[in-house]
Formats: structure tokens, sequence, C-alpha cells
């Protein structure tokens, strides 16, 4: 799949919200091992999208890997790296 722009989509997406300290962590163990391993993620404010809200509210942070619901709540490092293997 790719972007409007012919650009790759991210592999990784991580579901937050500002003020969530659950999710500064997940943000820096998504960025490091997206770093180490050459992809790139995107993040996502569910505070823009009544939807969104209502649907990952409760599980904050939620990292997708390849459009699939990889983790909530906390990020492991090493489960990461072996879906992104």
């Amino acid at each position: 799949m790719s972007t409007e722009l012919g650009e790759t989509p991210p592999r990784v997406v991580l579901y937050s919200k500002p003020g969530c300290h659950l999710c500064d962590d997940a943000r820096a163990v998504v960025a490091a091992v997206c770093a180490e391993l050459g992809e790139s993620f995107d993040e996502v404010d569910i505070t823009t999208s009544e939807a969104l809200f209502a649907e990952l509210g409760e599980q904050i942070p939620v990292t997708f890997v390849d459009g699939e619901q990889h983790d909530f709540w906390r990020v492991d490092a090493g489960r990461l790296r072996a879906a992104l293997g």
C-alpha cells in the first residue's frame, strides 16, 4: 500500500492521547525499536476523533503493526522487534 505521494505508510501506528504517561513510555519504546530497525511509525491522538476515543479510549496506548492490533497499555520492545522482523 502506498500513500498519495507514493510513499509506503509506516508499519507501526501508535494510538495515544496527551497527558498519558503510559503513552509517553510506549512512544519511547516504539521510537527506539523503529529507529533500530529502520522503520517509521505514526502516532494518532485519539482525542481528535470521537470514534477512535470510543473504540480505544480504555486501552491506550495501543500499537498496530501492519494494520493489526499488536499491543495495548504497554509495549514490549522484544515483542515489537519480533513482529517487525
